[in-house]
């Protein structure tokens, strides 16, 4: 089977030895995506603009893989305050409310910066 890496031209895909999306066959996994806030549209404590910005950026990145959001079967969330809850679920809605993938939402303790609220990763079966 070949392999498909997708980058994205972040200075971390090589510093760190990976790729925003990998697809075999007719699997796709995406990596851990975090926002990019900017300051205006995306700020730092802001976990719904950020789930946005996240599931935005990631349907490009499936679009060159093949695929497209209806292919997702499921995002794993991480969060570092569970009490936006609600903010992240809100977004998350408003992409997958008619595709309801799988998904799982978890607390944790950090994330690679504190400008981070939500970390989402992908599975999407074309």
């Amino acid at each position: 089977m070949s392999r498909q890496n997708i980058l994205t031209g972040s200075p971390w895909e090589d510093k760190m030895g990976y790729c925003r999306a990998v697809r075999i066959g007719n699997i796709i996994e995406v990596s851990g995506t975090v926002a990019i806030v900017d300051g205006e549209t995306v700020k730092a404590d802001d976990a719904f603009a950020q789930t946005n910005n996240i599931i935005e950026r990631i349907a490009k990145v499936l679009e060159e893989a093949g695929a497209s959001l209806n292919d997702v079967v499921r995002t794993r969330i991480f969060t570092t305050d569970i009490a936006q809850f609600d903010n992240i679920a809100k977004a998350h809605g408003a992409f997958f409310k008619d595709i309801k993938p799988t998904t799982g939402i978890y607390e944790i303790s950090k994330l690679v910066s504190p400008d981070y609220l939500v970390e989402i990763e992908f599975t999407a079966v074309v």
